[in-house]
């Protein structure tokens, strides 16, 4: 079994581009604020959380906050966004199945 994990970004044009900005994270070796968009999908909140589990075994994890769409085919709404964006250091998003 291999212990190599790849992750494919698929990047698309996003309607909250102009109000977030890309943050570069100042915490050096300490603990990270870990944000958590689940898309509602089946299987979507088994990916996040081996993603999670990998993340707190190799960095320390101060804080992590949790969201859930209520409807995957639809965009976050702000205020997810909003708390996401103000609570976290990085946001992981998955898409199961």
């Amino acid at each position: 079994m291999s212990n190599i994990v790849t992750l494919i970004v698929p990047e698309a044009p996003s309607r909250t581009e102009e109000r977030y900005s890309p943050r570069v994270h100042k915490r050096g070796n300490g603990p990270i604020r870990l944000g958590i968009l689940d898309n509602g999908k089946s299987n979507a909140d088994t990916l996040l959380d081996l993603l999670v589990r990998s993340v707190m075994g190799s960095r320390p994890v101060g804080h992590k906050i949790s969201e859930r769409k209520l409807n995957f085919s639809m965009p976050a709404d702000d205020q997810t966004l909003s708390r996401l964006g103000t609570e976290a250091d990085f946001v992981f998003s998955a898409i199961g199945d």
